[in-house]
């Protein structure tokens, strides 16, 4: 390890047999944390180039079972870099499910100030997200998706690189954000993967430039693995759709699948499982995809095909039909329009820090979460407001937790006497 350190810290090149070494030893304990701290430095400062992010990608996917070597399997999968009110997966799987696409989808949880699958998923009364790999391979076969936690039994370098890269200030390095996102993603052995790579206030990579420099490495590294991959750098300056929360995002996905979501979301799940359809074989482009999976949505095949995740996986079907079973907080608190204008900025960061005092999110992993906190946007960027007007709701336990959200909230919010210039949803496309 002294050698590999000295090799990075001085700007040299690791040998695959060097990253494999490296990653196979620390997971199996041999290899101090204060070396490895070293070694992760030297790569935050020295950067590693496309072979060895590659390498060590492929490392972090071998360290522990794989279901199938990667591009093996009959399944797809979906990964966001994180955002917030970004529920597109509760969208997105039914629906390319219900078009004939196997998914097996591994979701994380909520930390910081963007959302977690799981802690949305786990709002759905009975819902059981900690299905074994054997169990989730099982329902992926009989009901054609299954969305779960992250199983200890895939990937576990990851989690104890990502532990010590968080203690050293190392986490917002692109390859190393790369190896660990990809390194799970191509130890579910899939064969099709689309990634939504987010930018804006709420985004990790907050500028387009550095979005796509991570899309574009990220898709490079599952192109060599033999995975079709695709990503679209999709933008999050502001919240994606109205509903910021776990209870309230799967509120907002259900009627999403019922037709009547926000078009944002709408539209954004549509492009992805567009995507994904074409990744996956199934259509000739992804604008078929798109046509597609549009018309499944009208029929309601993606609702049917949600049903039946939620029966496979335990949670109480009646939700689906009526969301209004969700829960939902105590405490109400609006927050209004100071003047007349046009909504200029709605900062997705300070409404997912705002989420966060409301009690929908941690600081701490294994910290629980309230599912009923939350935020309803009542108005988007560029919306006409006048003064006194509701611009969004917010829900949590306690008067304290509403008052703190709300004022936080407040912080992100600007009106403008004209119109604001229009972002695009989907900035770009990389691969595919």
């Amino acid at each position: 390890m002294y050698d590999l350190i000295m090799k990075k810290r001085d700007g040299g090149t690791l040998s695959t047999g060097e990253i494999e070494f490296f990653v196979r030893e620390y997971t199996r304990g041999r290899i101090p944390d204060a070396q490895a701290a070293a070694l992760l430095m030297a790569v935050y400062f020295r950067g590693l180039d496309p072979r060895e992010t590659a390498d060590l990608t492929l490392a972090i996917a071998s360290s522990g079972q794989r279901p199938a070597p990667p591009g093996a399997g009959p399944w797809a999968d979906k990964h966001s870099t994180g955002g917030v009110g970004d529920k597109t997966t509760l969208v997105v799987v039914p629906l390319v499910a219900a078009a004939g696409v196997p998914v097996l989808k591994m979701a994380g949880r909520s930390l910081g100030h963007t959302g977690g699958t799981i802690d949305k998923l786990e709002s759905i009364p009975g819902f059981d997200t900690g299905l074994s790999l054997q169990t989730a391979l099982r329902q992926v076969r009989e009901v054609g998706a299954a969305l779960v936690g992250h199983t200890p039994e895939l990937a576990p370098a990851d989690a104890k690189l990502y532990s010590l890269r968080d203690l050293t200030a190392t986490v917002d390095s692109l390859p190393l954000i790369a190896a660990s996102i990809m390194g799970k993603k191509l130890a579910t052995g899939a064969r099709a993967l689309v990634l939504d790579v987010k930018t804006g206030r709420g985004a990790l990579m907050t500028s387009p430039e550095e979005a796509v420099a991570l899309a574009r490495l990220m898709v490079g590294i599952g192109t060599r693995a033999g995975v079709a991959t695709a990503a679209l750098v999709t933008d999050m300056d502001q919240p994606l759709g109205r509903a910021v929360g776990n209870a309230l995002e799967v509120r907002e996905a259900i009627t999403t699948l019922h037709g009547a979501g926000p078009p944002d979301l709408t539209e954004l799940a549509l492009r992805l499982g567009g995507h994904l359809l074409f990744l996956a074989g199934a259509v000739p482009d992804p604008e078929a995809g798109f046509g597609k999976l549009s018309r499944l949505l009208r029929k309601g095949a993606g609702l049917a095909k949600l049903r039946q995740i939620v029966a496979a996986q335990g949670g109480d079907l009646r939700v689906v039909d009526e969301p209004d079973r969700l829960p939902q907080g105590a405490v109400s608190q609006t927050v209004c329009a100071r003047e007349s204008g046009w909504l200029a900025v709605l900062d997705a960061r300070k409404a997912g820090e705002a989420a966060l005092l409301l009690g929908a999110g941690r600081t701490v992993p294994g910290v629980p979460v309230d599912p009923g906190a939350g935020i309803v946007l009542h108005k988007k960027v560029g919306d006409p407001v006048r003064a006194g007007e509701a611009l969004a709701t917010l829900y949590a336990a306690t008067q304290a937790a509403a008052a703190a959200g709300a004022a936080r909230l407040e912080e992100g919010v600007a009106i403008a006497p004209v119109p604001p210039p229009s972002r695009p949803l989907i900035h770009t496309v990389v691969g595919a």
